[in-house]
């Protein structure tokens, strides 16, 4: 599998697709869910994205079943030098059966003790990546900033990242680590895909943050930013009858980029989700997929999309339709 560099020229070179790991363990059992990780290593992934958090809504569920997951993976498998793990805090309910109405948020306490707990949970000493999961604007940003730092100076975590928050709130807080000699936030992880919502009506899914005109052109003119997208293939949406589309894509826009998007397929003779990620890879800025998957043919589809190039008159009439 290719390669990129995330976080910058000083950052780590991961492979181009990320696996979205957020089924793995409650969605899809045990067995299942060695036998992905399993095929994403050997097919040269080395990225895997969990959160502390998941799937703490489902009944029963307390959070920490994702990492957990991956931990024993990690440990039966002796693989925790062969992958880039990241993880993400600030989202977790503070009381069992709760709602993001009562996240833990991202004071310097909660920070420190989440990032203690997810390594616990993944049997290891140290993540490559920390995202603050959700905006916290009850606590100040050079608390946060500076909270983030500390467990970048122990060795906690290499990079920082920040996930379904305001871009200007991002470049606060990228301003205030620069000012004050921190480490800085250099992934930032949003829901983006080719088809495009309305900014005006929310996700089902609730807590979701969609990468706006105004963070792409951010992040085309950092250097050391990189955009990682998630919900990339939209659950399902774009393939399946009975993953409909949610509310936000109502609009005339949608089947005009669908019909786009199956004629560009059916000329490469490639899936439409498998094009949606190419489109993705190549885009500008370039964007690296997050790919969440419940079986091993679900992440087939999407390695071979690695393999897919979109010529340049054909990514001109993708992006051409609106």
């Amino acid at each position: 599998m290719q390669r990129r560099r995330i976080g910058g020229p000083d950052g780590i070179e991961v492979s181009a697709l990320c696996l979205g790991a957020l089924a793995l363990g409650t969605y899809v059992d045990e067995k299942t869910s060695f036998a992905i990780l399993d095929r994403f290593t050997e097919a040269g992934g080395t990225l895997v994205d969990t959160a502390n958090n998941y799937c703490f809504w489902e009944p029963g569920r307390t959070g920490d079943e994702n990492e957990t997951t991956i931990g024993r993976w990690l440990a039966s498998r002796g693989a925790r030098d062969r992958v880039h793990i990241a993880t993400k805090a600030g989202a977790r309910p503070t009381r069992p059966g709760g709602t993001l109405d009562d996240a833990e948020g991202l004071s310097a306490s909660v920070l420190t003790d989440a990032m203690h707990g997810s390594l616990r949970r993944l049997g290891t000493d140290r993540v490559d990546l920390y995202y603050t999961h959700i905006e916290d604007r009850s606590v100040p940003l050079d608390e946060t900033v500076g909270a983030l730092d500390g467990l970048v100076r122990e060795g906690a975590t290499r990079l920082l990242g920040v996930s379904n928050h305001a871009t200007w709130r991002i470049e606060r807080a990228r301003s205030l680590a620069t000012a004050g000699g921190l480490t800085p936030y250099t992934c930032v992880q949003q829901r983006y895909s080719y088809l495009q919502p309305r900014f005006d009506v929310g996700f089902p899914e609730g807590g979701h943050t969609h990468a706006t005109p105004g963070l792409l052109d951010y992040v085309a003119h950092e250097e050391d930013l990189t955009l990682l997208a998630y919900a990339t293939l939209l659950f399902g949406g774009y393939s399946r009858p009975d993953k409909p589309l949610s509310e936000a894509y109502d609009h005339p826009g949608t089947p005009r980029r669908l019909a786009a998007l199956r004629e560009v397929a059916a000329e490469l003779g490639a899936s439409v989700n498998q094009v949606v990620l190419a489109w993705l890879s190549g885009a500008t800025p370039s964007v690296l997929p997050i790919v969440g998957v419940s079986s091993v043919a679900q992440l087939d589809e999407a390695i071979a999309a690695m393999d897919l190039t979109l010529s340049a008159e054909q990514r001109e009439r993708l992006n051409a339709v609106h």
